[in-house]
């Protein structure tokens, strides 16, 4: 898979977690929505990896995992976003709803309009969202 692989996987993760918004499917939703961060992070990773480079193992290991703060770490990124947040409330605020997410997101039966919207609107805000400030980085 290659970065531009997770850069459109990201996109269209955002969009399917759209229409399920719009259909009142907010599982799907929610569980979609915080993916697409998760795709979006690993593009970030894709990127240190050069054409031809053997990768790094380490690199590689944590790059396995689903867990949005170690994902930071491996796509050497945690210190800009620590800065990031501390410099930032409304950013902050959005990864704060975001951090609730796990992948454990696509067993979940009951979740609500609320939070479903609300991860949401975390995650696209063109100002202060999520999305946007990893963006930067891929």
């Amino acid at each position: 898979m290659t970065r531009s692989d997770l850069r459109k996987l990201t996109r269209i993760r955002l969009a399917e977690a759209r229409i399920l918004l719009r259909n009142r499917c907010y599982e799907g939703a929610y569980y979609l929505a915080g993916y697409a961060v998760e795709c979006a992070i690993k593009a970030c990773i894709a990127k240190r990896v050069r054409r031809f480079q053997f990768p790094d193992k380490k690199i590689a290991i944590e790059s396995h995992t689903h867990d949005l703060k170690k994902l930071l770490g491996a796509a050497d990124i945690r210190r800009y976003h620590e800065d990031a947040v501390r410099n930032d409330p409304d950013l902050d605020a959005s990864w704060e709803v975001l951090q609730k997410w796990s992948e454990q997101a696509r067993y979940q039966v009951a979740v609500s309009r609320k939070d479903a919207e609300a991860l949401y609107a975390a995650i696209v805000a063109r100002k202060h969202g999520v999305l946007a400030w990893v963006k930067q980085y891929w």
